[in-house]
C-alpha cells in the first residue's frame, strides 16, 4: 500500500501542468525533479521499500529521466522550455562523493580499532571521568563528540565516536541502547554550531557578512564563540534531558568491565599510530590542507596494504548507508544542476512578508532543504539571496536583529536539519548501527530542530541587542 501511494503521487506529479506548481518558467526537466524529489522523499520517509533501495532506484530514475543519458523517448534537449539536463556523470559520481568516501574510512578505522581491541580501551579511558550511571556516561560522550565537533569535521566526530561507544551500547538492555546512539550524531550537528569553522554554513554566512560591501559586518572567532558555545550547550543539554525522557535506561549503571591492556604487537601498532595520525589530520585540516574526505582514505590504504583489512573485513562495512547516503547527494545534484533549487527559493515573495515572517521563514525554508539535502548546499543557495534581501530591508530588519539574524539564522537552522538518516552524515552513522528506526530519529530531530531554531533567532536577536554582534 505505502508503495502504492508512493508511486501514485509520483505519477501525479509528473502529469500535472506544469503552470500548477506556481514557479515562474518551470522547464520540463525541473518538472521531473520535482516529481522525483517528492517520489524519493515519500518512499524514505514511509519506508515503502529498505530505504537504501530506495537511493539506488532514485539515482536510476534520474539517470532514465532528466540527464544527459536519459531514454530517448523523454528526451527533448533544445526543445523550448525543456531547461538544461544534469550530467550522468554527476548523478552517477554520488557514488563516490567524498562524504561517502570519509564514511568507508571511518567504517575501516571501526573495523580495525574493534580487530585490535583499541575501541574497547578507549571506552574504558573515555568513560572513566563520567563514572557508571548510564545517564552521565551518555552525557559525557555529547559532551566530548560536541567539543570534537567545533573543530573538526562532524562526520568525522560522529564515526570516531560511534566506533568508541559500541561497547558501551551492547551492554545496554532496552530503549537505553536507542539514548546512546542517537546522542552521538546529535551532539555532532549541534557542535558544530560552536565556532565558524564546525560547519561550512557558519563560514558562509560570516563570509556573506563581512564580505557584502553593504553590510560589513565582522564576526571574529571569539565573538562567535561567545555567543554560540552557551547556545551550543543548552541544546545538547535539552537534547540529553529529551532523550534520556523518551528511552529511559532500564539499566541505571553501565557496568565498565571492561580489561585488558593496549595490546604492544605489530598490528596494534600500525592501528594505535593510523588512528592517531589520522585524527590529528582532520583536526588540522586547514593547516596541512588535506580535507577530511581525503584524509579518510590514508586508514583505507594503510589497512588494507598491510592486512589488518581483508576481503572478509572489508564485508562488515555498512554499505547499505553509503547506498544511502549516495541517493541524497544525487537528489541534490539534480536540484542544482535543474535550476530548479534557484527556481524554488526565487518564487517566494519575500519581499511581500512582514519582516519576522522573513526570518522565521527562510530558517524554516533552509530546514526543510536541509533535511533532504545537503546544509551547505541549502546555506550557500539562500545565504547569497538573502544578503541582498537584507541590504534592502536593513532598517525594517532592525528590530528582529536585522542582517545578522537573517542571514546567520539560516546558518544555525541547516545545522538543526536532522529529522532523517540521509539529512545528515553523523544521522546515516548513527542508522547503520541498527539501533534506530527512521520514525525515531525524525521524532528526535524533529524535537531538537524545532528548539534549537526558536533558540538560535533568540540568541541572535539578543546579541545584536546587548552589541556583542
Amino acid at each position: 500500500m505505502k508503495l502504492i501511494i508512493c508511486i501514485a503521487a509520483f505519477l501525479l506529479l509528473w502529469l500535472l501542468p506544469a503552470d500548477c506548481f506556481g514557479i515562474e518558467n518551470l522547464t520540463v526537466v525541473e518538472h521531473r525533479v520535482i516529481a522525483l524529489f517528492v517520489f524519493g522523499a515519500l518512499m524514505w520517509i514511509m519506508e515503502a521499500i529498505p530505504i537504501w533501495t530506495t537511493s539506488i532506484l532514485i539515482i536510476v530514475m534520474m539517470i532514465l529521466t532528466v540527464s544527459d543519458s536519459m531514454i530517448l523517448p523523454l528526451n527533448h534537449v533544445g526543445e523550448e522550455g525543456f531547461g538544461p539536463v544534469i550530467s550522468h556523470n554527476a548523478i552517477m559520481a554520488s557514488f563516490a562523493h567524498p562524504i561517502v568516501m570519509l564514511f568507508m574510512g571511518g567504517f575501516a578505522l571501526a573495523i580495525a580499532a574493534t580487530k585490535c581491541g583499541l575501541d574497547v580501551n578507549l571506552a574504558r579511558v573515555l568513560l572513566k571521568p563520567f563514572g557508571n550511571r548510564s545517564e552521565v556516561v551518555l552525557l559525557g560522550f555529547m559532551i566530548v563528540t560536541g567539543i570534537f565537533s567545533m573543530f573538526m569535521s562532524n562526520t568525522a566526530t560522529a564515526a570516531m565516536m560511534i566506533a568508541i561507544i559500541t561497547p558501551v551500547i551492547a551492554q545496554l538492555p532496552g530503549k537505553g541502547r536507542i539514548a546512546m546512539a542517537m546522542g552521538i550524531p546529535i551532539a555532532a550537528n549541534v557542535g558544530g554550531v560552536g565556532t565558524p569553522i564546525g560547519t561550512p554554513p557558519n563560514a558562509i554566512a560570516i563570509d556573506y557578512l563581512t564580505k557584502n560591501p553593504d553590510l560589513g559586518i565582522s564576526i571574529s572567532f571569539g565573538q562567535w564563540m561567545m555567543i554560540m558555545v552557551p547556545f551550543v550547550i543548552i541544546v545538547l543539554a535539552f537534547a540529553w534531558f529529551l532523550l534520556i525522557k523518551m528511552f529511559p535506561f532500564s539499566q541505571k549503571r553501565v557496568e565498565i568491565n571492561i580489561t585488558g591492556k593496549f595490546r604492544n604487537d605489530r598490528e596494534a601498532k600500525i592501528v594505535y599510530y593510523t588512528f592517531l595520525i589520522t585524527v590529528l589530520l582532520w583536526i588540522t585540516d586547514r593547516y596541512t590542507g588535506i580535507d577530511s574526505n581525503s584524509v579518510a582514505m590514508i586508514p583505507l590504504a594503510v589497512f588494507t596494504v598491510t592486512g589488518i583489512i581483508g576481503k572478509e573485513e572489508l564485508k562488515q562495512i555498512n554499505w547499505d548507508v553509503l547506498w544511502l547516503v549516495a541517493g541524497g547527494f544525487a537528489l541534490g545534484v539534480g536540484l542544482n544542476q535543474s535550476g530548479l533549487a534557484k527556481s524554488l527559493v526565487a518564487s517566494i515573495p519575500f519581499d511581500t512578508w512582514p519582516p519576522i515572517a522573513v526570518i522565521a521563514g527562510s530558517g524554516l525554508i533552509c530546514f526543510v532543504m536541509s533535511t533532504f539535502m545537503s546544509n551547505t548546499a541549502s546555506t550557500a543557495l539562500l545565504v547569497p539571496i538573502l544578503a541582498a534581501m537584507a541590504t534592502s530591508m536593513q532598517g525594517v530588519l532592525e528590530p528582529f536583529g536585522g542582517a545578522e539574524t537573517m542571514i546567520l539564522g539560516v546558518a544555525v537552522c541547516a545545522s538543526m536539519a536532522m529529522a532523517l538518516p540521509i539529512s545528515t552524515p553523523p544521522n546515516a552513522l548513527a542508522y547503520g548501527t541498527g539501533l534506530i528506526s527512521q520514525g525515531v530519529m525524525a521524532r528526535i530531530g524533529i524535537c531538537v530542530g524545532i528548539v534549537g531554531m526558536i533558540l538560535g533567532y533568540t540568541t541572535l536577536i539578543a546579541a545584536v541587542k546587548l552589541g556583542l554582534l
